[in-house]
């Protein structure tokens, strides 16, 4: 027996989409044959070449399974156990990651800051990064940690990451990048990755990619790579070397090819406008802060929502606060799916849910 109910239309989160087909063909190829193990195969390599490229600089890549390692890892090689980590109080490190970060740094201390558009407000990191900085009594600040873009869809500019850049320097500290939606950043900002990252004075980069196309690989981008060996250590303690590493490899090798890891992120980037610029038009809905990459945030009436919900979409409401929801967009995201869920706003809007 099967089941005919219709899917669910899910603006829940980019990761519930599933893979480019470029990418599922991508590791059909590397099933086939053998290749060298732990990161030693050519596709690895390939990979770094083409981020070296991405980024118009050399660097070391080391390619791990999810975001969370990615910045674990990174967060435990940029800080002692005595350290702290500056970031933003709405950040995934900090709300999302079950102490992952503390887990991997072996105990070093989250410091959320506040400011708008989830961004690091420069005044509140100006005070942190010297709070009783050299006191044996306190943890150190250590390493500064953005998100880019934002955990509500803003972005950080070029220039706005060198403000923070400066002062985090200036401080003597680290600057890590939460880049689990960089390829909607550099896309909303059609800037380059390097102006982005080390150029900014980023000196390790979680690079993002299960939020838009591949399927089980992310990496980090090294900048500095003084910190490749004992992040290499911290990868294969943390269990990240795979064996078979070559299958996360062809992953990110399809994702970086011929562009498709920018035109996956402008595709859902162009989604989350149309649904804004829709949901601007429906009375009684308000859309909240800046959306710049494929999240949207907005209040809705509670009929609004009711309606949404029995109609089969799928998307968080009320985890903030009352009547706010959170509407994501993904590479797989099509005008029909958006369009539905405007006109369903709308009849709902219109008719007070009934």
């Amino acid at each position: 027996m099967t089941d005919s109910s219709p899917l669910p239309r899910v603006f829940s989160s980019d990761n519930t989409a599933g893979a480019s087909p470029e990418i599922a063909e991508a590791v059909a190829r590397a099933a086939t044959g053998a290749a060298l193990p732990y990161g030693t195969d050519d596709l690895t390599a390939r990979v770094r070449t083409r981020l070296g490229e991405i980024f118009e600089r050399e660097v070391d890549v080391l390619i791990v399974s999810s975001g969370t390692a990615a910045n674990g890892l990174s967060l435990a090689t940029l800080t002692p156990p005595w350290g702290s980590v500056l970031c933003h109080r709405d950040s995934h490190i900090n709300n999302d990651e079950c102490g992952a970060p503390e887990f991997f740094t072996a105990g070093a201390k989250l410091v959320p800051l506040g400011g708008a558009d989830a961004k690091i407000d420069p005044a509140q990191l100006r005070a942190a990064v010297r709070h009783r900085s050299g006191d044996v009594h306190s943890v150190v600040p250590s390493v500064v940690s953005v998100t880019q873009a934002t955990e509500t869809g803003a972005v950080l500019t070029p220039d706005e990451l060198g403000v923070l850049s400066d002062i985090t320097r200036e401080g003597g500290l680290r600057l890590h990048m939460d880049g689990a939606r960089f390829a909607g950043a550099v896309s909303a900002l059609d800037a380059s990755p390097a102006d982005l990252t080390w150029r900014a004075g980023v000196d390790l980069l979680s690079f993002g990619a299960t939020k838009n196309g591949t399927m089980t690989a992310d990496a980090i981008v090294v900048f500095d790579r003084s910190l490749t060996p004992e992040l290499s250590f911290r990868t294969k303690r943390g269990g990240q070397i795979t064996a078979k590493s070559r299958f996360h490899a062809a992953q990110l090798d399809a994702y970086l090819a011929d562009g498709l890891w920018l035109r996956n992120a402008e595709r859902a980037n162009a989604m989350a406008a149309r649904l804004q610029d829709g949901l601007a038009e429906i009375p009684g809905i308000e859309l909240l802060g800046e959306t710049a990459a494929n999240i949207v945030f907005c209040r809705l009436p509670q009929q609004v929502t009711e309606k949404l919900l029995a109609d089969g979409f799928v998307f968080y409401h009320d985890r903030w606060e009352p009547g706010v929801v959170r509407l994501v967009t993904s590479f797989a995201t099509t005008r029909d799916d958006v369009d539905d869920l405007l006109r369903a706003a709308t009849d709902a809007a219109s008719t007070g849910g009934a």
